[in-house]
């Protein structure tokens, strides 16, 4: 069963339009009026007849912006008139103040116009009822000025997922703790709530589970009461790692067990319920790289996103670079600036949590491919 063939629940909420930025909305929006709702022009100038420029008209007023419609033009009148002000029926084209000759109560204009010029025609935008934005956008700046165009002060959305995360081993110890030299302080669990908040849902930290059966089992439960539960640790086949045991213990079907990337390949997907549930590395590289290719896009369906996506782009490397062929491995780098230069960052495997926080993405080495030389475009999945 593949991630995109989940059976999701979405449940929808009512929000302030001020709390919708970054949500997904759950129905589509209509427009409630066509949209301009009248006529408008487009440049401050003057509205005439197309027919009788060139040629001297005599100007008969002024609209601006807010003013109710004037009666009709006449032919050989004129309307001075302000952008976004209403054009008068008769009207079928506005030339710009620049190119004109005003002198008293009179305009010159020199220059043919043509029919429509800077006129933006009622309903040219939408037409009442039309869709405006579909269900399952993710809502941007510009989503947010088209509701509130149409007066939705409140607005239908995906009620964010909750996802439990469960960071499992004998050597973690809270952040707050002093950790001694054979321990090593919980950066997983709040790097994965990071991740989640950033993938549109809601992160809870369970304990730290020992590695112990009767530790495990009933965080795993309360864990699979979310929407989604993610397991950090514990999911090779070493002697203490339990986690696939104790998910098969509350009836999880593995979809996959391992996977051909590196690092993460001991990452495992199954399902609870319906709920996914994934089990990541423990080294905090592999628990990042997995969750971006693995984890994200099953919470993205759960949070309303229909075509999850993959961020990835293509640069050129600086320096020659090399590989072991036979996995796809995902590789701390450096992108530059304008988005076309890369280079590796050294590491010193996936528990190298510095050299994670040097780099803005991750070099994408085919399996097949073992060298690339300078100049040799490269795939970078870029780091959330």
């Amino acid at each position: 069963m593949a991630v995109r063939s989940l059976a999701v629940q979405r449940e929808p909420e009512v929000v302030s339009l001020d709390e919708a930025y970054g949500r997904i909305l759950s129905e589509n929006a209509l427009a409630d009026r066509d949209y301009p709702a009248i006529r408008r022009s487009l440049r401050d100038g003057f509205a005439i007849r197309s027919s009788d420029v060139p040629g001297t008209l005599r100007v008969r007023g002024e609209v601006r912006a807010g003013d109710a419609p004037h009666q009709p033009l006449q032919s050989g009148e004129a309307l001075e008139i302000m952008t976004g002000a209403s054009v008068p029926e008769g009207a079928d084209a506005v030339v710009m103040i620049e190119n004109v000759a005003r002198s008293g109560s009179s305009v010159q204009v020199d220059r043919p116009a043509e029919p429509g010029q800077f006129v933006n025609e009622k309903g040219a935008e939408c037409r009442s009822g039309s869709t405006l934005i579909a269900a399952g956008t993710r809502l941007d700046a510009s989503h947010i000025a088209t509701l509130a165009m149409t007066g939705k002060a409140t607005i239908s959305v995906i009620r964010r997922p909750s996802v439990a995360i469960l960071a499992t081993g004998d050597e973690i110890v809270a952040i707050d703790g002093k950790p001694a030299a054979h321990e090593i302080r919980n950066s997983n669990s709040h790097m994965l709530a990071a991740l989640v908040r950033a993938t549109g849902g809601v992160p809870t930290i369970l304990p730290v589970a020992r590695d112990a059966p009767d530790i495990l089992r009933p965080l795993i439960e309360d864990g699979i009461k979310h929407s989604m539960l993610v397991v950090s640790g514990g999911v090779s086949a070493g002697k203490y790692d339990f986690v696939k045991p104790g998910l098969r213990e509350f009836g999880a079907h593995f979809h996959f067990e391992r996977v051909r990337v590196q690092p993460g390949q001991p990452t495992v997907f199954g399902t609870v319920a319906n709920k996914p549930v994934f089990g990541l590395p423990g080294n905090p590289g592999s628990t990042l790289i997995t969750y971006q290719l693995f984890a994200r896009p099953a919470l993205e369906l759960l949070a309303g996103i229909t075509e999850p996506i993959l961020p990835l782009l293509s640069a050129k490397f600086e320096a020659p670079f090399r590989h072991k062929p036979g996995l796809t491995r995902f590789l701390p780098a450096l992108l530059s600036a304008d988005g076309e230069h890369l280079r590796h960052i050294p590491w010193q495997g996936s528990s190298d949590v510095p050299a994670l926080a040097k780099a803005n993405g991750f070099l994408v080495a085919d399996h097949d491919r073992e060298t690339w030389q300078p100049g040799d475009r490269i795939r970078v999945m870029l780091k959330q």
